[in-house]
C-alpha cells in the first residue's frame, strides 16, 4: 500500500487539516469512534493510504498535529474529530510564534522539531510502503511557515527519495491581519523553492470570492473556505484511495507537472461549484465540469491564470465517467485554447479518472494546473517585501531571534529568480528553442 503521513502545522494548517479528516471520514464511512461502517467493499480496499488499522478494527488517521502554542490543538481535541487521532501526535509547545518566522524556524520551533520528527518516524515505520508526506500551512504566520518549512528541511535530509507535498497558503491583501506576512512569506518561499517536490498555493482571497460569488454566501466563514481547499485535497488523493480506471498518485502527479525542478508551485481549482438553488437546475457533465475546472473564477489562488501560460496541468476526475469523453474534452480544451498553453510541450494534460465521486454528487472535478501566473501571488508578495526591507522596518525582531540580514537579502534574490524563471518560459517559443539550439550546435563545431 502506498501510505501517506499528513501533517499539519499552525493554526491555519490545524483547520484546514481538521477540515480535510472530516472530508476523508465522511468518504470512506467511518465513525467518530474509527470503525469504516461501509458496505462497499471498494471503500475499504485502500484505507491504509490516510489510516493505520489498530485494535478491533479501528482506524487511526495517520496524522500529526503540531503548533507552538496549546489553543488550537486543544480545539481539534475537543472537537467531534478529537478521539480519532493518536494522542500523542498531538504536538504543542507553550510559548507561541506570534507571527514571527525566526521563532518558528530557529528558537521555539527548534526546541519542539525533534518531539514532531520522532512522531514523523515512528508513523515512517509503521507503514509498509511509504509514498510520501503531505504538510498543510500558513505562509503568512509563525508556526505554520517557521516551523512548517524547518520540518520541511528535516524531512527532505530523512527522507530524500519520498515526494514531499505542500498545502500552502500564500497571504493576501484583502484578507491580510499580520504586517510581516511578506517577510513570512518570502522566507518561507525561498525554503519550499529548495526543498518541496510540489506546492499548492491556496488563497484566502481567492477562497472568499468564490465562496462570496460562486456559492452565493453572504458571510463566508473560515469553515466554508476551509471545506473548499478540503475538496481540493480529497480530489487530489482520490485516485490513491480508489480504485479507478485512470490511476494517479503523488508522484505521476510530480512528473507529469513540473517541467524544471524549481517550478513546482501549483493553481488548484475544484467543480462542480454552485449555490444550493443553482444545484437542481444543473446536470454534472464532463464538459460542464471541464469548463469549470478551467474557469479562472474557480481558481483557489489570487492569479488570473488568463494572463500566463499553462506549462502543465492535470484534470482528475470522479465518479461514472467515460474515459474517452475524458480524453475529447482534454482535446477540445486544448485546441480552443491553445495560445494559453506553452507549445513547446505538447499534450501537456494529464488526466485520471477515478469511480467513487464524493458523496451527494454523481460526478465530480478537481484540478491541477502549473501555470506562469503563478508569479503575480510572488510579485504582490515581493513588491510589500521590498517596500519595507528598504527600510528595514520591523527587521529588529527577527534579528533578535540571532536571523542575519543575508538571508532576507539571499530569499529576496531568490524569489525574485523564481519570478524571472516564469516570466522566461512564458515567453518562451519553439522558434526560439530552435534557434538556442543552432546556436549551441555551432559553438560546439
Amino acid at each position: 500500500m502506498r501510505e501517506i503521513i499528513h501533517i499539519q502545522a499552525g493554526q491555519c494548517g490545524n483547520q484546514i487539516g481538521n477540515r480535510f479528516w472530516e472530508t476523508i471520514v465522511e468518504e470512506h464511512d467511518i465513525d467518530l469512534k474509527g470503525q469504516c461502517t461501509a458496505t462497499n467493499p471498494i471503500l475499504k480496499e485502500r484505507l491504509d493510504v490516510y489510516f493505520t488499522e489498530a485494535a478491533e478494527n479501528r482506524y487511526v488517521p495517520r496524522a500529526i498535529l503540531m503548533d507552538l502554542e496549546p489553543g488550537v490543538t486543544d480545539t481539534v481535541k475537543s472537537g467531534h474529530l478529537g478521539h480519532l487521532f493518536r494522542p500523542d501526535n498531538y504536538i504543542h509547545g507553550e510559548g507561541g510564534a506570534g507571527n514571527n518566522w525566526a521563532k518558528g524556524h530557529y528558537t521555539e520551533g527548534a526546541e519542539l522539531i525533534d518531539t514532531v520528527m520522532d512522531a514523523v518516524r515512528r508513523e515512517a515505520e509503521r507503514s509498509d510502503c511509504l509514498q510520501g508526506f503531505q504538510i498543510t500551512q500558513s505562509l503568512g504566520g509563525g508556526t505554520g511557515s517557521g516551523m512548517g518549512t524547518l520540518l520541511v528541511t528535516k524531512i527532505r535530509e530523512e527522507f530524500p527519495d519520498r515526494m514531499l507535498s505542500t498545502f500552502s497558503v500564500t497571504p493576501s491583501a484583502k484578507t491580510s491581519d499580520t504586517v510581516v506576512e511578506a517577510y513570512n512569506a518570502t522566507l518561507s518561499i525561498h525554503q519550499l523553492i529548495e526543498n518541496c517536490d510540489m506546492v499548492f498555493c491556496l488563497d484566502n482571497e481567492a477562497l472568499h470570492d468564490i465562496c462570496k460569488n460562486t456559492l452565493k454566501l453572504s458571510q463566508p466563514s473560515f469553515r466554508d473556505m476551509n471545506s473548499l481547499v478540503a475538496n481540493v485535497m480529497s480530489g487530489v488523493t482520490c485516485s490513491l484511495r480508489f480504485p479507478g480506471q485512470l490511476n494517479s498518485d503523488l508522484r505521476k502527479l510530480a512528473v507529469n507537472l513540473v517541467p524544471f525542478p524549481r517550478l513546482h508551485f501549483f493553481t488548484v481549482g475544484c467543480a462542480p461549484l454552485s449555490n444550493a438553488q443553482d444545484r437542481q437546475y444543473n446536470n454534472v457533465t464532463v464538459n460542464q465540469l471541464t469548463a469549470q475546472m478551467f474557469d479562472k473564477k474557480n481558481m483557489l489562488a489570487a492569479c488570473d491564470p488568463t494572463m500566463g501560460k499553462y506549462l502543465a496541468a492535470s484534470a482528475i476526475f470522479r465518479g461514472k465517467i467515460s474515459t474517452k469523453e475524458v480524453d475529447d474534452e482534454m482535446i477540445k480544451i486544448q485546441n480552443k485554447n491553445s495560445d494559453k498553453f506553452v507549445e513547446w510541450i505538447p499534450n501537456n494534460i494529464k488526466s485520471s479518472v477515478c469511480d467513487i465521486a464524493p458523496p451527494g454528487i454523481p460526478a465530480a472535478g478537481t484540478f491541477v494546473g502549473n501555470t506562469t501566473a503563478v508569479q503575480q501571488v510572488f510579485r504582490r508578495i515581493s513588491g510589500q517585501f521590498t517596500s519595507m526591507f528598504r527600510r528595514k522596518a520591523f527587521l529588529h525582531w527577527y534579528t533578535a531571534e540571532g536571523m542575519d540580514e543575508m538571508e532576507f537579502t539571499e530569499a529576496e534574490s531568490n524569489m525574485n529568480d523564481l519570478i524571472s524563471e516564469y516570466q522566461q518560459y512564458e515567453v518562451a517559443t519553439v522558434d526560439q528553442d530552435e534557434s538556442f539550439q543552432s546556436a549551441a550546435d555551432e559553438e560546439e563545431q
